[in-house]
């Protein structure tokens, strides 16, 4: 039988107001941060106690403003709800669940008044200031490490020089005795202590030293770009008179020569040309090129090659190039050796590249007219593996096996090559590398290469000599040679030396070779020199050709131990440690 009315609104109204008291006990914090006491004054409307009626209180607490109702100081504490029970009688049944129903609405509008009282305190605090944005830097490039493979030379060198000078290739400046130089004069410019020179390199017209504080000097011919640095003049240039040149190093004649003392001087290619931190450790001279060899096997080069058709180019995108730029194409290089105008580059691995012109088949792969600017790219190009030495003849080339096998290719119009196929033809030419039966596991240690004629020297200290021979290149007597060694022209005069010819007397232990004249230090320092004297090359003090061998006899060099020769076009340079 269904409660009476009367009674089941008594029963759920008093369970509402407790529940109204114990929300009071944790009131909800106002906007000033303290909180408002609740009036338990306030009447309660008795509510059927429900599902639905629940879920109706707790919507409508979730819902109701923040601000929490009116307070008196009567508030009375969660404790003293139990005195105020109900006592009136209800069915037992709907009492206890009509209990329960308002004990779990109690809960939940209590823990949604915790929760705003925390949301409150969490708006009163003040935010925090935003952390400035951080821009990260790009990562860095991880730079490897640079791995050496090449020494840098250290002895300190004095230079004498001597032959022709009217272009600035001795370095002598402009004075009027560097025209001609008899015999070697010591060059004060590049004085051993003021200086230092460490290493040197001669071409057709110019040369490079590299000094001990790692300094690039050039000097010369600066018409393509060879010296890598600004030259010009405004000086304008006088006549030169004809002098019978000197051989004594106290001869400096102060008058003008008229040559751009910025040619004629040797002078520093500016530091800032190169990245910071490369250091060199050799240079090398072409006709109008130059190229400068790295610590760790990187190659800088500026300047031109030229062709029989004028100027080829330095590279495909730059016809002359004025100052050093690095050539990407080759890494780990380990020597360098120039042609007239071409290069061969040996790297760690002992392979080898070549560029330049290609018009004589000198860079032993084929090059055609309409690709000729091809040539200009550092290729490798069939030889094997395990090269340990390259050598340039002006159009020619050799490379020495780490077996001792020789490979040479490029003119052989002269038999420059040792080889003796077509020799004496004027469009002979070794299209590919090919062993030299006569050079072959003789232990050759160094190769130097002419115009027409080329020169050896072996681990023993034997120094060979073959090719052109008309003007005196071999230093030998012609006359005394065997048939059999010698190609004779249609007059029957000796032409050509076809086979390696051991020049007596020398004990070599540098040789080099120029356009037409000879030279080689022995093993006490002495210098040896024969061939095309005009413009006194050999340092022999005279215009005549020398037919042998002869050694260099003058005040500047008779107490030197000389340790290096190198042969320019119409000169040549000469060094000895300091």
């Amino acid at each position: 039988m269904p409660p009476k009315k009367k009674n089941v609104e008594s029963a759920a109204a008093k369970p509402a107001k407790a529940s109204a008291a114990k929300t009071t006990t944790k009131p909800a914090a106002t906007g000033r941060g303290r909180p408002k006491k609740t009036d338990t004054n306030t009447a309660t409307q008795p509510t059927k106690t429900t599902k639905a009626s629940v879920k109706k209180v707790t919507e409508t607490v979730m819902k109701k403003d923040p601000a929490p109702a009116a307070s008196t100081k009567k508030t009375q504490p969660a404790a003293t709800t139990k005195k105020t029970q109900p006592a009136a009688k209800a069915p037992e049944a709907k009492g206890k669940a009509a209990t329960k129903a308002s004990t779990k609405a109690t809960t939940m509008s209590t823990t949604v008044s915790k929760k705003r009282k925390a949301d409150d305190a969490e708006e009163e605090k003040p935010r925090a200031p935003k952390k400035p944005r951080v821009i990260r830097e790009p990562k860095a490039k991880v730079v490897k490490a640079k791995v050496v493979i090449n020494d840098v030379p250290k002895t300190r060198l004095n230079v004498f020089v001597c032959g022709e000078g009217s272009s600035g290739e001795l370095g002598l400046g402009a004075a009027k005795a560097a025209i001609d130089v008899k015999r070697p004069r010591l060059n004060k410019f590049l004085d051993a202590q003021e200086v230092g020179v460490v290493q040197v390199a001669v071409g057709g017209m110019h040369c490079l030293a590299l000094t001990h504080d790692n300094k690039i000097l050039t000097w010369g011919v600066n018409d393509q770009g060879a010296l890598g640095r600004d030259t010009t003049w405004d000086g304008g240039y006088k006549e030169i008179k004809e002098d019978a040149g000197s051989d004594s190093e106290s001869d400096e004649d102060d008058d003008d020569s008229g040559l751009n003392p910025r040619e004629s001087t040797p002078t520093a290619i500016p530091s800032s040309e190169f990245p910071e931190g490369t250091v060199f450790v050799a240079v090398a001279a072409a006709d109008s090129a130059s190229f400068a060899l790295t610590d760790d096997g990187q190659v800088y080069g500026w300047g031109t090659f030229r062709s029989n058709d004028g100027v080829l180019g330095f590279d495909p995108d730059h016809h002359i190039q004025t100052t050093p730029i690095p050539i990407p194409a080759l890494k780990k290089i380990k020597q360098l050796s120039c042609g007239a105008n071409h290069v061969l580059a040996l790297n760690d691995r002992g392979s080898v590249f070549s560029w330049g012109s290609g018009q004589q088949n000198q860079l032993g792969r084929r090059i055609v007219e309409r690709t000729k600017l091809h040539g200009l790219q550092p290729r490798e190009f069939g030889l094997r593996k395990n090269i340990v030495h390259v050598a340039s003849g002006s159009y020619h080339s050799f490379a020495v096996h780490a077996n001792g096998t020789v490979y040479s290719w490029g003119l052989n119009s002269f038999g420059a090559t040792g080889i003796r196929d077509n020799a004496g033809d004027d469009e002979a030419a070794i299209a590919h590398p090919v062993p030299v039966e006569s050079l072959s596991n003789r232990g050759i240690t160094q190769i130097s290469g002419g115009l027409h004629h080329s020169i050896a020297r072996t681990a023993d200290g034997k120094c060979l000599i073959w090719g052109r021979c008309d003007s005196h290149q071999s230093g030998l007597k012609i006359d005394s040679l065997p048939d059999s060694s010698v190609i004779k022209d249609d007059h029957g005069a000796p032409r050509i030396l076809i086979e390696p010819t051991q020049i007596p007397g020398i004990n070599a232990v540098v040789v080099a070779a120029a356009s037409d004249h000879s030279l080689a230090i022995d093993a006490d320092g002495r210098a040896w020199s024969w061939g095309f004297s005009a413009t006194y090359q050999t340092g022999q003090g005279t215009q005549d050709d020398i037919e042998v061998a002869t050694k260099i006899d003058n005040t500047a060099t008779r107490d030197r131990k000389l340790n290096w020769a190198g042969a320019g076009g119409q000169f040549s340079i000469f060094t000895d440690p300091a």
